[in-house]
């Protein structure tokens, strides 16, 4: 199999001036929820290439990217510029220990992110394993401004769909906006505002916990953790808390 599989965008959404969805036809290899491929464009005789998470369940077409333009990336303002029938790359096999499959069965389920991590969850949550293993899952998506809380119908689908079994939670730590916590997760965590809000225990006797989004907040939330209770899990040394850095 070549180094790239052509594929074919069949749509693109922007959310914001610099936050965009690209939808694109390929006949990529198999994968779990959590995972990502790598997209890429020629640029100047020579392809640039990224990784991203997949957004749609392995069995949903069209494969969907979440992603966020930086201004002066060699990658991302090019993808952004991709319409309908253009031709993006995508790496043949797909790639990450990020998955369900690597968490130990629990209680419940908290899926932590800030920005473009919230793709992966959302993967997670349109498959089957998640609703199979846990009693109770938890979303929780944490943003700057109230603009940036994306994928709102998909989230409030699933709301619907599993009824007393998710619950979905947002922050926006930079303006005031209704339906929303104010601040950061890790000082929620600490004084238990999230517990509350979400009205599920966050306790390492039946929580796992995934985080994925900005590098800070999967630090901090860590060690706001790590003083409830739940630490890091590694294969030889069980815990209750996954993580990927993710922008």
């Amino acid at each position: 199999m070549g180094k790239w599989i052509e594929g074919t965008v069949v749509g693109q959404k922007q959310w914001t001036d610099r936050l965009f969805s690209l939808q694109v036809e390929a006949e990529v290899g198999a994968f779990e929820p959590g995972q990502w491929t790598k997209l890429a464009l020629p640029v100047g005789g020579e392809f640039i290439a990224r990784p991203y998470s997949f957004v749609n369940a392995p069995r949903d077409r069209p494969h969907e990217f979440y992603y966020n333009t930086v201004p002066e990336g060699h990658l991302s303002p090019r993808l952004a510029r991709l319409e309908p029938r253009d031709v993006v790359f995508l790496a043949p096999a797909s790639s990450g220990l990020f998955t369900l499959s690597e968490v130990p069965d629990a209680e419940s389920l908290w899926l932590i992110a800030t920005g473009t991590g919230l793709g992966p969850f959302l993967s997670m949550l349109r498959w089957d394993t998640a609703w199979q293993r846990f009693r109770q899952i938890v979303l929780v998506h944490a943003v700057r401004h109230a603009a940036d809380l994306t994928y709102r119908d998909a989230i409030e689908a699933l709301s619907a769909g599993h009824r007393d079994r998710f619950r979905a939670v947002s922050f926006v730590s930079r303006e005031t906006h209704a339906g929303a916590l104010a601040g950061r997760v890790p000082e929620a965590i600490a004084d238990e505002r999230l517990e509350r809000a979400a009205g599920v225990a966050l306790s390492p006797r039946s929580a796992q916990v995934m985080l994925c989004g900005n590098p800070d907040m999967v630090m901090d939330v860590t060690d706001a953790l790590k003083a409830r209770g739940l630490k890091r899990h590694r294969h030889r040394d069980p815990g209750h808390v996954a993580v990927e850095p993710y922008w």
